[in-house]
């Protein structure tokens, strides 16, 4: 039996996507290149809406 919902599935197109900033396991934050905490760069802020990391699944096991 096949589930419903796969009959009409379609795969994603992936996209090769490259974020300005890195994550600092040490700091538990995201850098831009400069050293500068990404999150309080308003223009990258506008422009991404948000900046997102591994961290909570690697430190919360409920996420």
């Amino acid at each position: 039996m096949q589930l419903f919902a796969l009959n009409y599935a379609v795969p994603v197109e992936e996209f090769e996507v490259s974020a300005p900033y890195t994550y600092d396991s040490a700091l538990q934050l995201n850098l831009l290149a400069n050293g500068r905490i990404a999150a309080h760069d308003a223009a990258l802020m506008r422009e991404l809406g948000a900046t997102t990391s591994t961290a909570g699944s690697k430190t919360h096991f409920d996420d």
